[in-house]
């Protein structure tokens, strides 16, 4: 296969894994208003470019933690949405045997080691995994996805200092969607590039356009390299936006008019499709099929979910303490 195709099949595939994600989130809110999903979720739409491309960069062994907006990076680790659907649901064939829910999808087995309902959990986390691989001498590494309103908190800070006086093997990645929760980041944070905050810990800071799949794809890969030869984290800002508000049934009224229209502009779906259209590598046709195809698997997925038991009482006592 040469080096063309294989970089074709690559961005296909890339292609291929955002619909996929988009599709699971908005069968997911379906779900959710029929009454099928309990508690609450939090969406990703429009941030999909950000866990396919990150993730795609990592390689076997490797790890990653992300937060309760962590469907996406969920399914672009390798989870099936059959097993996401059904831990959603709570039923025993999801990936917590229906004892996590919505925040809390993890497949250690794939290297999704945490995903976390509390801000900012999982950076010390990832970097807690990333010295493991360093003190055993082994080549992996630990990426942490966590949202621009995490870059607020103490522990954010502890862990960029540690990582960076340790020389850590990990990659910080702010999914900077514009908002914590409610809030619009200039309202609660004095700079407008959380990437700068990697100065006052001596490693590096990238911004990166977060709806262009490759553009993350290759700085996480930058990363990534460096992190393996021995040369400790940087910390990565994705410029992205999420189309849903922030959770549940939030018509997200406090964004400006024309704000999400703008974003939508530069859908990253549309702006791989665009690309693979004009390279001949993917029809408009085409992609409309991959659409359908998906869409049709989501679906099917969604009913097999549902017909999973639930997990009775004794079960779920087995499944959280110990013998």
């Amino acid at each position: 296969m040469s080096e063309r195709t294989a970089g074709a099949d690559r961005r296909v595939a890339w292609y291929r894994q955002m619909v996929e994600i988009r599709h699971f989130e908005d069968k997911v809110q379906e779900l959710f208003m029929a009454g099928l999903i309990q508690g609450t979720t939090h969406l990703c739409q429009g941030q999909e470019a950000v866990p396919v491309g990150a993730i795609s960069a990592m390689a076997r062994g490797d790890v990653q933690t992300n937060t309760y907006r962590g469907h996406g990076e969920a399914l672009a680790n390798g989870m099936s949405p059959e097993t996401a659907f059904a831990e959603l649901m709570g039923r025993t064939s999801g990936c917590s045997r229906g004892v996590g829910g919505s925040m809390h999808l993890i497949d250690a087995s794939k290297g999704n080691i945490g995903s976390n309902a509390i801000v900012g959990a999982g950076a010390p986390i990832a970097v807690g995994a990333a010295m493991g691989f360093k003190l055993r001498k082994e080549p992996q590494v630990a990426l942490t996805f966590f949202g621009d309103g995490a870059t607020n908190i103490g522990t954010f800070h502890e862990a960029l200092n540690m990582a960076s006086v340790w020389k850590a093997p990990v990659i910080f990645i702010i999914t900077n969607n514009l908002y914590g929760e409610y809030s619009p980041v200039r309202s609660t944070t004095p700079i407008d590039d959380l990437a700068r905050r990697a100065d006052p810990f001596a490693m590096p800071g990238v911004v990166v356009d977060g709806q262009d799949v490759e553009a993350v794809h290759s700085a996480v890969s930058t990363a990534v390299a460096r992190a393996r030869a021995g040369e400790g984290p940087s910390l990565l800002e994705m410029k992205t936006y999420r189309y849903r508000g922030h959770s549940r049934s939030d018509p997200a009224k406090y964004r400006p008019e024309g704000e999400l229209e703008r974003w939508k502009q530069r859908d990253p779906i549309e702006l791989l499709g665009a690309k693979l259209a004009a390279e001949g590598i993917l029809s408009a046709d085409h992609q409309a099929a991959i659409k359908a195809e998906i869409q049709a698997e989501i679906d099917r997925a969604a009913e097999r979910a549902a017909q999973a038991p639930y997990p009775t009482l004794e079960e779920t006592r087995s499944y959280v303490y110990a013998d």
